[in-house]
């Protein structure tokens, strides 16, 4: 798996992300860059029907993939990987534009309330293109995908990463996790929604506030964190057996992916949520499936690597990692708050993700069974998340989101000239 983890989420992935990413921006001659002010305006004039859907696509990527997954990224592959992090969000902002758009244009509606996703563009945006029979293979198989990551990146990596920095039995904690999620999933969309835009914008304050507080505590060494992202992101470093460009390799491969998993631009999942906006502006909801991957990626991974990178704390374990650099300006206070803002965040999460995956489940079978069944294992797997080793729940998320992203990308390629 790491092996195969090397070629797709190393090579393959993050060029066909950045390179599409490139197009699509030049395609819409950066409009969100260079006029700003009516990106924003579009975003505002569509903020009230599109609120709910927003907060439910941040919770799917705020929360453990800006803080564990920073970490991971800094340690797998140096203080350079910000700077791919950096890059790919730029490059990502086009394709979450572009994938967000799409759901808005072939989303469904039912008894009143509108659904869709990627799945659905995929089937009904290339049926003409590759045929019903090609069309529908292709977004089945991208519903499975989108299922297995939501039990995968979505719940074990999330309830692995808390569970560890609790003083409670993990299983304990677990089973508590999962009853609690129980009691939210079971609301259906409208229970899911409502929670999340409630944790959401409460969570990301706080975590903006105590990021700040360590940051103005060392302004003045801002400037070498920066030298030192940039100098690492471009560094060769010879590895065992005369391997040159290892360094920036790594650098790449964590920076994107991780940046992939935390603000999910690109890999399908979000237009999920955003589908089920009751806005009717197309460009509008798309304007705020930029604005999610600015304050994903831009803002709130940016924070935690400047305060891991300030702290320069040793450590093996990503969320050790934070939670030392934490501890280093704010004291067991401190790593309590932050400790309690990672479990609201990965359970703002968790039952976000229980949605991407029980949309999907709903695209491959109308069976109610196929409903009862996928619930139970999520739940059953929240638990077994709890207490099970780290490391192969990383290689394993690797895996399924860089096969959803680059299935996903072709198919937003196949649909440029409906985007464009």
């Amino acid at each position: 798996m790491e092996l195969l983890n090397k070629y797709l989420s190393g090579i393959i992935m993050p060029s066909f992300l950045i390179l599409l990413g490139i197009y699509f921006a030049f395609k819409f001659k950066f409009f969100y860059i260079f006029h700003p002010l009516k990106a924003i305006k579009a975003m505002l004039e569509n903020q009230r029907q599109g609120f709910k859907a927003l907060c439910v696509a941040l919770a799917g990527t705020l929360g453990i993939g800006n803080i564990v997954g920073v970490a991971s990224a800094i340690l797998m592959g140096g203080a350079g990987s910000v700077f791919w992090m950096w890059l790919s969000a730029i490059c990502a902002m086009s394709l979450k534009y572009a994938e967000v758009y799409l759901a808005m244009k072939f989303r469904k509606e039912r008894d009143g309330k509108f659904y869709g996703g990627a799945p659905y563009y995929i089937k009904d945006g290339l049926r003409k293109k590759l045929g019903l029979k090609c069309a529908y293979a292709l977004s089945s198989i991208f519903a499975i995908l989108c299922v297995i990551n939501s039990l995968t990146t979505g719940n074990l990596v999330q309830i692995n990463s808390v569970s560890s920095v609790t003083n409670a039995s993990p299983l304990i904690f677990g089973i508590i996790f999962s009853a609690l999620a129980l009691i939210v999933i079971v609301g259906g969309i409208k229970r899911i929604s409502k929670i999340t835009s409630i944790l959401i914008p409460i969570l990301s304050i706080s975590y903006i506030l105590m990021c700040l507080f360590v940051i103005f505590a060392n302004i003045e060494r801002i400037p070498n964190v920066f030298t030192m992202i940039i100098r690492e992101a471009f560094s060769l470093k010879c590895a065992t057996g005369g391997l040159c460009g290892y360094g920036i390799a790594s650098a790449i491969r964590y920076g994107v992916t991780r940046g992939v998993i935390s603000n999910e631009a690109g890999c399908g999942t979000a237009p999920c949520a955003h589908a089920s906006s009751e806005s009717l502006s197309n460009h509008g909801q798309g304007c705020l499936g930029i604005f999610e991957v600015f304050v994903d990626t831009i803002l709130l991974c940016t924070l935690t690597a400047f305060v891991v990178l300030l702290s320069e704390p040793i450590s093996t374990s990503p969320m050790e990692l934070v939670l030392s650099a934490f501890e280093k300006y704010t004291g067991d206070l401190g790593v309590k708050i932050i400790t309690t803002l990672c479990i609201l965040f990965a359970f703002a999460t968790v039952i976000c993700q229980f949605f991407y995956g029980i949309e999907s489940i709903k695209f491959i079978s109308k069976k109610r069974t196929a409903y009862i069944v996928y619930t139970a294992i999520f739940c059953l797997v929240t638990i077994i998340g709890a207490v099970i080793p780290m490391s192969l729940m990383w290689q394993i998320s690797d895996l399924v989101i860089a096969v959803m992203t680059i299935l996903n990308l072709v198919c937003l390629f196949l649909l440029r000239k409906l985007i464009i």
